[in-house]
């Protein structure tokens, strides 16, 4: 399932729009760049964008060389805002959530830099990436890591409903050796969770 890019803001105040396409609680937003002779400026994120979503308490940093994949990775209790700040990523999602109306749908979203979007993911969707140039990706979290909510499958799992668009440079042990996507079952998500952000 291919993303469709929502309309750009043309106003930073206002709330992000949504799209049908997306899976169920993921949020695209275009973000506005104010240009001039000195470069730009961007508003990354607000928290009155996502009504409904916890506060986002830790940012993190995520450096990769062209051609890495990570993933595929989900949490049961932490939203994630992903924003590129380099480079260009595909990001793949799989709606992992019993009951969900996107269930078992499978989604690549392209992010470059250059052209700034964000996407929030909701617990029980999981997200990978792989960078189709060296790139670097800040996301925030909802959660404080402490290694207790994350969970994954194979990044390569045929179930997965998309393909990443070169061949895997580089990809971590735990990420190579994680199981499969069959073989990895989630908790229907408590009410009100997941569709929050709509």
């Amino acid at each position: 399932m291919q993303a469709e890019r929502v309309e750009r803001r043309q106003d930073p105040r206002h709330e992000p729009l949504t799209n049908p396409a997306l899976i169920d609680g993921v949020v695209l937003t275009d973000l506005t760049v104010f240009a001039d002779d000195r470069g730009s400026f961007s508003e990354a994120f607000r928290h009155a964008w996502f009504p409904g979503v916890p506060s986002f308490v830790q940012g993190n940093l995520s450096r990769s060389k062209a051609g890495v994949v990570r993933g595929m990775h989900f949490h049961l209790r932490q939203h994630d805002l992903w924003v590129p700040v380099q480079g260009r990523l595909q990001v793949g999602l799989f709606d992992m959530r019993n009951g969900s109306p996107t269930q078992g749908v499978g989604q690549a979203i392209d992010l470059d830099a250059g052209d700034p979007r964000s996407v929030l993911i909701p617990p029980g969707v999981a997200h990978g990436f792989q960078a189709l140039s060296d790139a670097v990706l800040l996301y925030l979290v909802t959660e404080p890591y402490d290694g207790t909510d994350e969970h994954g499958f194979r990044f390569d799992d045929p179930g997965l409903g998309f393909t990443w668009p070169l061949p895997a440079a580089v990809v971590s042990d735990r990420d190579r050796e994680a199981p499969a996507l069959a073989d990895v079952r989630i908790e229907p998500p408590p009410k009100g969770d997941g569709g929050a952000a709509r």
